[in-house]
């Protein structure tokens, strides 16, 4: 079509169609006739500019396909091809066609060079943008894979473990589990741990943890590591009888307990070597038995005697360890440091059996191992690592007193002639040589009356394994438990006359203290608290209380390992259900004293839950700080004060929590401020005692008229700051 009258081309002068026209345009001024010469002109003119054009045209649309045949094909081509043809349907390109008949050319070539450069541009930057998204989703898809590990119940942890760095050295993800054998619940109420009250203020933990049934060593311990309750791991207590290998499982004798048959699950240390983590085991129980293929890196076998103060050197000996994301010139391709450190603390449940759980010795006890968790976590803030290290302390289960006006006779029971293995203690798991369905009843029902008469009710309950064990102990489904059994009452205990006479005996019951009743007792429960880079909760975070089969499946989420399929349900990160309570003391479940006793029974004194909050400041005054006296009491300092409100100043042991809550210890005379030298590679600086114990007792009328004192001094304190709140607040 011919292009509109505003793009009409101007023909050139030199060419021989415009030649004419041009001469007929001078002449026809000259011209007298100019009416009918200019209508002849005009006819001629107009057939020859549609000539013109229809040459121009066709040459410049083969041009146009000669340089976009140069530019090249592709993406871009088609493109450029697109554009040229848009402007050429509007005519676009005979306008700057206009000057001459040899420019167009050159104009088109201009065009077609631009457009080829554009579009190579173009193509450049589109392959980049997507190279960018295919990173870009496939960094999102592996994130995912990390971020979402699905457990066994379908849940899925939103919790991504991190490479951290302290300063010096760059640690991936690691969680140190402590375990402290035999410390129930109330063991916190006692004003005898400023270190777990601090500990408690900064992390996350719940009132109390529920153990598994039985409320035994072994068998909780490997539940700890495996998140599976006893009759699915097989460790189903500490002694026990297994009818297929017709051998028997005793805990004290390692040539008996520590081999890999007797342990049916894998523990998360095997998991964690598997998955490339290294780990370190000190003295947890089963860690000695070569349970799977990988064994841990680090092995320590069980010492009894082992002193507190070489269990914190072993823990911060392994962090002090090169790391597998070290530059350094320490570091190697196979970096020595744990990732996952699991350690054992028997001395509370030793001391709890030997002089029952109300006793001064236990006290004493208590308070030597929250001294040496005090070390340990100055260790840790030492070493910058209070924020990058994973720490969670739990226990295994409680312990409640014996007596000897609670013991039963077994063979006042039964006739112990008919019973060829009993298991556990002190619950007892009968096997009759005659374990026919028929004698099991008959036997089932003997024991059952007897537990209803005058002299026995109350006292022991009796269940068929197959028909009325309770089903909230998940007790039942393992040849290795034993057809009947004999649980019973917390505090009451089973004996056998070799054991121990009731009648004729004149001497108290030993041990003193006993566990392994009802997990769901108040006095059997348990601990947990954490803290750390997977526990991203407000300090003293309170969730929901739980049953340690859900220990596992956190250990495997802080550390970033697909959990195994395990009883546990609970993923990270936790889910408050508050904060701890800043006044009155947690539950004091009753323990009965044993006969003739002169010890009172401990009353509920304010612990943690009394303690200062963390005040969240952005100067040096964001400390709070507290001291112990000789006799543990806990004494509120000023924060940023650094010295003590009351008495001397000498045998004081200074306790600082800063905004973050991270605990400092600092020694006597130190100020509040001041935090412990990191000299060579992250140790502590030299010159501590490290045998300093801040809750060193002074007898038990020195200490009930302090504790008086200082519940009194609590009291006053909460009325005059007349918040009017106590009774409505949460209980720690």
């Amino acid at each position: 079509m011919p292009p509109p009258a505003e793009y009409a081309r101007v023909p050139r002068a030199d060419d021989d169609d415009g030649g004419a026209s041009a001469s007929d345009r001078e002449s026809e001024y000259d011209d007298g006739d100019f009416t009918g010469r200019a209508k002849r002109r005009s006819s001629l003119a107009e057939s020859e500019r549609e000539r013109r054009f229809d040459r121009e045209t066709l040459g410049g649309q083969e041009e146009v396909e000669r340089l976009l045949s140069v530019a090249g094909g592709g993406g871009s081509g088609r493109r450029a091809r697109r554009g040229l043809a848009g402007r050429m349907e509007q005519g676009g390109e005979s306008e700057r066609s206009s000057v001459s008949g040899e420019e167009s050319p050159v104009r088109f070539e201009k065009q077609g060079k631009k457009a080829g450069k554009y579009g190579r541009f173009a193509l450049v930057y589109a392959v980049i943008a997507g190279l960018f998204l295919a990173l870009l989703y496939g960094a999102y898809n592996a994130s995912e894979g990390s971020r979402f590990r699905t457990s066994s119940s379908g849940e899925k942890s939103e919790y991504v473990p991190q490479v951290l760095s302290n300063g010096t050295s760059l640690f991936a993800p690691t969680t140190l589990l402590i375990s402290l054998d035999g410390f129930r619940a109330d063991f916190l109420h006692r004003d005898l741990t400023p270190t777990l009250a601090a500990f408690i203020r900064a992390g996350v933990s719940p009132k109390y943890m529920l153990p598994s049934f039985p409320s035994v060593t072994f068998p909780n311990h490997f539940t700890l590591v495996t998140g599976l309750y006893p009759e699915s791991h097989g460790v189903v207590g500490n002694t026990f009888w297994d009818p297929e290998m017709e051998r028997e499982f005793y805990y004290t004798d390692p040539e008996r307990s520590m081999q890999p048959e007797w342990w049916r699950a894998e523990p998360v240390w095997e998991l964690a070597e598997r998955e490339g983590v290294k780990s370190g085991v000190h003295m947890w129980p089963g860690s000695e038995a070569h349970i799977g293929d990988v064994e841990p890196t680090y092995v320590d076998k069980y010492n009894a005697k082992e002193e507190l103060g070489r269990k914190v050197d072993r823990i911060l000996g392994w962090l002090d360890m090169p790391g597998p994301k070290d530059e350094s010139e320490r570091a190697v391709a196979e970096s020595p440091r744990p990732q996952l450190m699991a350690a054992y603390v028997p001395n509370v449940d030793a001391d709890g059996h030997k002089y029952g759980p109300n006793s001064t010795e236990i006290r004493k006890t208590i308070s030597e191992v929250d001294t040496m968790l005090g070390k340990l976590f100055a260790g840790i803030e030492a070493r910058n690592l209070s924020d990058i290290v994973n720490v969670i302390i739990v226990s295994d289960h409680g312990m409640a007193t014996t007596d000897t006006s609670r013991l039963i006779q077994l063979e006042d029971l039964l006739d112990t002639s008919l019973i060829e293995h009993t298991d556990g203690w002190p619950l007892y798991g009968l096997r009759p040589y005659d374990s026919s369905p028929e004698n099991l009843e008959r036997l089932y029902d003997d024991l059952l009356a007897k537990s209803q008469t005058p002299e026995y009710a109350g006292t022991f309950e009796v269940h068929l394994r197959d028909r009325t064990m309770p089903a909230r102990y998940h007790f039942a489904h393992n040849a290795r438990i034993a057809p009947l059994w004999l649980i019973p009452t917390t505090g009451w205990a089973i004996v056998t006359r070799d054991d121990f006479d009731v009648r004729t005996a004149s001497g108290p019951y030993a041990p003193a203290g006993l566990h392994g009743y009802d997990h769901e007792h108040p006095l059997m429960r348990a601990i947990f608290v954490a803290r750390g880079p997977a526990f991203p909760h407000a300090p003293g975070s309170e969730v929901d209380v739980f049953q340690n089969t859900e220990v596992y499946g956190l250990v495997c989420d802080s550390l970033g390992l697909g959990a195994a399929p395990n009883n546990g349900t609970l993923r990270l990160p936790l889910t408050p259900v508050g904060v701890h309570a800043v006044a009155g003391p947690g539950e004091v479940p009753e323990d009965p004293l044993p006969s003739g006793a002169k010890v009172p029974v401990i009353a509920p004194v304010p612990q943690f839950s009394s303690l200062p909050g963390v005040e969240v400041a952005t100067g040096s005054e964001d400390k709070v700080s507290w001291t112990t006296d000789s006799r543990g009491s806990l004494v509120t300092v000023s924060p940023g004060d650094g010295t003590a409100t009351s008495g001397e100043a000498e045998g004081k042991g200074t306790w600082t929590t800063d905004s973050r809550g991270s605990l400092v210890s600092v020694r006597p005379g130190q100020g509040a401020d001041e935090r412990p030298e990191v000299q060579d590679g992250g140790r502590e600086g030299e010159g501590e005692d490290e045998d300093e114990n801040l809750n060193h007792h002074n007898g038990w009328w020195a200490w009930f008229a302090a504790k008086f004192g200082d519940a009194k001094n609590w009291a006053e304190g909460i009325m005059h700051k007349g918040d009017g709140g106590g009774e409505n607040e949460r209980q720690g």
